[in-house]
């Protein structure tokens, strides 16, 4: 029996309990995309009624909206397109890796009607920059039951009325935990699960701190790191038990959500603190790499929290993501962006093996540094969103990458390693897709013809 066949086997159980809670939970997340990877955080869009092939001429632009600059992805929700941004008034945002880049200006969060994109509320704050890649914040809003929650790049943690803007309540996170911004800023999208809204921190017992949704008060905080990295937080659930996922620069946590107790620890330390992907689980497996051929795979304890390796990558096998997280399909393929030569690979997560890659989906035809592809699955068929601003839709298998269409929606603003880029995660809601650059959000349908 063939790897695939197996680890589809073994997760057999867990897909149809999956399969389940969609059902059961699709009236409720209807077709918003209300937080960083989706609904559910797992890089899956279910809306249906969508185009079979782009259009010759180009697919339908509804409308755009003047923005600044930013790395942070859109969220949609109840009709509306939340946005973070930043509008520099003095400092040089020119790309250094390893250097710090001085700005002064304001941060944004910005509420624009999902049907013309006209503006419907600002909440704008001054915020001096001192990080990499200065470009603007990182970490795309999350909506929740009224409220929409930001992160900004120096650590401002806001909460607003989702309606009216509104500020219900907010925290400087470098003051009031005595830290400074990691080199490239704080990226972590906040998660909510139940009252608890997780964030990302930093600082001697503060890599993750739970604070109540809807008063910003601290609930608990918990681990300590040499730095916090920039993976968001993620939960699980395994051996019945629902459980944290916290990989900061040195290892894999896993926490009780409800008291940040830890239930298992394992090493995986990147170059440079360089945590970014945010761990993904396939059935009883759970998947986390990153630059400096560094790069695991776990298997969950059944029975009680725990995990414990099953491989460790090697320079000629796996997959090293760093800008986006990888999506893992249901026979155990990986899908993901290689950090240092920029191409578009699967693996068999099983094995580690590397079955094929392209650069079509990221930089175009070239070795690039940080190549970078966001990808998305719908049904049988993948939405791919390339550094270069174009929207690819492609099937994806163990066998070969197979582009459907493809189309120019947004022209890259940002730099990197001397090519043009744009980075910054796409939102797909309501039959259409929302991306932006240092410049515009647009929306374009991926309607189909009536």
């Amino acid at each position: 029996m063939n790897h695939s066949r197996r680890l589809t086997r073994a997760i057999l159980p867990t897909l149809v309990s999956l399969a389940f809670n969609f059902v059961f939970n699709a009236v409720t997340v209807a077709d918003d995309w209300p937080q960083w990877l989706g609904p559910n955080r797992d890089g899956v869009w279910h809306e249906t009624g969508l185009v079979e092939k782009f259009p010759e001429k180009g697919l339908p632009v509804k409308w755009r909206a003047p923005v600044s600059l930013g790395y942070s992805g859109p969220a949609v929700g109840d009709g509306l397109v939340y946005l973070t941004d930043y509008v520099r008034e003095a400092g040089d945002t020119a790309n250094d890796p390893g250097t710090r880049r001085s700005l002064n200006g304001k941060e944004r969060v910005l509420c624009f009607d999902g049907e013309s994109g006209k503006p419907v509320w600002e909440h704008a704050y001054p915020c001096k920059y001192n990080i990499s890649y200065p470009s603007g914040p990182r970490a795309t809003p999350t909506i929740h039951a009224g409220k929409v929650y930001t992160l900004g790049a120096e650590g401002d943690l806001i909460c607003l009325d989702a309606k009216q803007g509104k500020e219900i309540w907010s925290k400087g996170l470098k003051k009031e935990y005595r830290i400074d911004a990691p080199l490239w800023g704080f990226c972590g999208a906040p998660l909510i699960d139940g009252q608890s809204l997780f964030c990302l921190v930093g600082g001697p017992g503060s890599v993750i701190v739970a604070f109540d949704k809807d008063t910003g008060k601290e609930l608990w905080k918990a681990l300590t790191a040499s730095e916090s990295g920039y993976s968001a937080p993620s939960m699980i659930e395994a051996a019945g038990v629902k459980q944290l996922i916290i990989w900061h620069a040195d290892s894999i946590n896993s926490l009780n959500p409800e008291n940040g107790q830890v239930y298992w620890s394992i090493p995986l330390k990147p170059d440079y603190g360089m945590s970014i992907m945010v761990p993904q689980k396939h059935g009883n497996y759970l998947f986390a790499s990153g630059i400096g051929d560094v790069g695991a795979l776990l298997k969950l304890n059944e029975t009680k929290p725990g995990a414990e390796v099953v491989w460790r990558g090697k320079n000629s096998t796996a997959l090293y993501a760093a800008n986006t997280t990888p999506i893992i399909d249901d026979a155990g393929i990986l899908y993901g962006a290689e950090c240092r030569g920029g191409q578009l690979r699967a693996i068999d997560l099983e094995t580690g093996k590397r079955l094929w890659e392209t650069f079509a989906a990221t930089t175009g035809t070239r070795r690039g540094q940080h190549g970078t592809v966001f990808i998305v699955r719908n049904g049988d068929r993948y939405f791919l969103f390339s550094e270069t601003g174009d929207l690819i839709l492609a099937k994806l298998s163990s066998k070969s990458y197979d582009e459907i269409s493809r189309s120019h929606v947004i022209d890259p603003t940002g730099e990197c390693f001397g090519r043009n880029v744009v980075w910054s995660y796409p939102a797909f809601a309501n039959k259409c897709v929302f991306c932006r650059n240092d410049k515009e959000l647009v929306c374009v349908s991926l309607a189909a013809d009536k």
